[in-house]
């Protein structure tokens, strides 16, 4: 058999079909996408260095690292998602080949431990005028406008799935962070979950 190069391929490659699925009888009620080039990493705030991070990362990214369930943004693309107390997820969109890990731990060394996620998470986008209408089927969270709004995070799950969701915009838009290795289940659900109110799967999407 002759060599053949590796080539990286992206979670939901061979699951996202783009298209129109489910009801037809109205305008698509739900998109669907995958990011495929979100660079991700956690960060996690060392022994009593949790000031001394905050400090930091304010400094060197332009960012006050959220200390609630949201999102905050920073300079050059770059944004922090809390994901538990002292802990963050840092994503870069078009993050480098390398991942964002070496960019991270220059600027937090000694205080805080940065581990690259780039591979082990999907990262799908949910919007439209019924996103919160399917989510509601396999999430136990409250995605009410008045409850959940731009920039607000959460860890929950989803058709029990761990996922750690944020919400980008008032659409609403969701992204949602899947470990790899549960994507294609989550996929298929959603997609069942979105049937009904009709949904539209499109390409790759890169943006904020």
């Amino acid at each position: 058999m002759p060599d053949q190069a590796l080539r990286q391929r992206a979670p939901l490659e061979a699951l996202a079909r783009p298209g129109r699925f489910g009801a037809t009888s109205a305008a698509a009620g739900v998109m669907l996408s995958e990011i495929r080039d979100r660079g991700l990493a956690s960060v996690a705030a060392r022994k009593n260095q949790r000031a001394a991070l905050l400090a930091a990362a304010k400094s060197a990214f332009g960012c006050g690292l959220p200390t609630r369930p949201r999102r905050a943004f920073g300079r050059d693309g770059l944004s922090f998602v809390w994901a538990g107390p002292d802990q963050w997820v840092a994503m870069l969109d078009h993050g480098p080949v390398g991942g964002i890990e070496p960019r991270l731990a220059a600027s937090l060394k000694g205080l805080a431990s940065v581990v690259d996620q780039s591979d082990g998470r999907a990262v799908v986008r949910i919007g439209g005028a019924r996103a919160r209408a399917a989510l509601a089927k396999g999430m136990p969270i409250d995605l009410h406008e008045r409850a959940f709004t731009p920039g607000d995070a959460a860890l929950t799950f989803f058709s029990h799935i761990n996922v750690h969701i944020w919400q980008v915009d008032e659409t609403p838009t969701y992204e949602i962070a899947v470990p790899r290795s549960f994507v294609g289940s989550f996929w298929h659900w959603l997609t069942e979950a979105s049937a009904e109110f009709g949904y539209e799967a499109t390409g790759s999407n890169s943006s904020a």
